[in-house]
């Protein structure tokens, strides 16, 4: 997949193209039914399929007191859009300058003169340009003034819930990381690197492994049913795991973590720079404060006991 920067990055004989405009925060079910279409469309018609993000995301230029946390980071998306089998994307910069664009001139100068456009598709909701002011309908009619067809897609449902980022983002706040699995079609992940924890998991209880400091979206304080990747490239390890995010009241003090507890454990070699990759399952129970460290451990035996049920079910 190649990934254009800036529009001075994509050649002038690039396309054409179909493209689809967005944030893609999450590649989800709805995205990934998106890009699907393209891709399938653009392998038949000889043209390049195209995505158009960007980094940062709006809504931290436009709206910065809302503290917005993503689904997938910048990295982590571009990877999701490879594994989609997307061609190009292009990562625009956002700036106040590009919240600018009308959507006439986002549609010229990106869509037609850079992209070479031949379809655009877009959600039903899909709005650019300065202050949102393009709509589908309006996309639609500078398409046929600049040559390129647009479609539309409906809301996505799944047993009745919108698949959407901030559906998802939701459900995560509220600790419903199995849900959230249905509608990302595939488990929930953070990616991150190894942390230094209190030694508490190995003094007291069962091998565990920290996260280092993570800046994005985490599921709701509590117990869950994990798998814990842990190593860089094709040298890594992958782990059954029972995870608490929290505070770890037991212990006393106010230190929040994201500890993992492996169960098929075998001794590891860590670093600084070891990548740790956490996919959440399912939620278990919310943290709490227990009276001893041995009400502890039984309670984690529990945990772990329920945990490999599930996921020898889950396979």
């Amino acid at each position: 997949m190649r990934t254009f920067h800036k529009l001075d990055d994509i050649p002038s004989d690039f396309g054409p193209a179909l493209v689809s405009v967005g944030n893609f925060d999450g590649v989800h079910r709805a995205h990934r039914h998106v890009l699907d279409e393209i891709v399938r469309r653009a392998k038949a018609g000889n043209a390049q399929s195209v995505v158009v993000t960007f980094e940062p995301h709006p809504a931290r230029i436009l709206r910065p007191d809302q503290n917005l946390k993503l689904l997938t980071p910048a990295p982590e998306k571009l990877r999701l859009l490879e594994a989609a089998g997307i061609d190009a994307v292009l990562v625009l910069p956002f700036s106040r300058d590009l919240s600018l664009m009308t959507p006439h001139q986002f549609a010229h100068e990106i869509l037609k003169k850079r992209l070479h456009a031949r379809e655009v598709h877009e959600g039903y909701n899909f709005h650019f340009g300065h202050k949102a002011a393009g709509t589908i309908q309006l996309l639609r009619e500078l398409g046929r003034e600049m040559g390129f067809d647009v479609r539309d897609y409906p809301e996505m449902r799944l047993r009745g819930e919108r698949v959407s980022s901030s559906h998802i983002r939701k459900l995560l706040a509220e600790g419903r990381v199995s849900r959230a699995r249905h509608l990302l079609a595939r488990p929930f992940s953070i990616l991150s690197t190894a942390g230094r924890g209190r030694g508490y998991g190995s003094k007291y209880t069962v091998p565990t492994i920290n996260l280092a400091h993570y800046e994005e979206l985490v599921p709701k304080d509590g117990v869950y049913i994990t798998r814990t990747r842990v190593g860089n490239g094709n040298n890594n390890d992958c782990f059954d795991s029972v995870t608490n995010i929290g505070n770890r009241p037991t212990f006393g003090g106010d230190s929040f973590a994201i500890e993992s507890h492996l169960l098929n454990f075998h001794p590891l070699e860590l670093s600084a720079e070891t990548e740790v990759e956490l996919h959440f399952f399912d939620r278990l129970r919310d943290e709490t404060k227990f009276p001893s460290v041995e009400a502890l451990k039984e309670q984690i035996g529990r945990d772990v006991a329920k945990a490999q049920r599930y996921l020898r079910l889950l396979g």
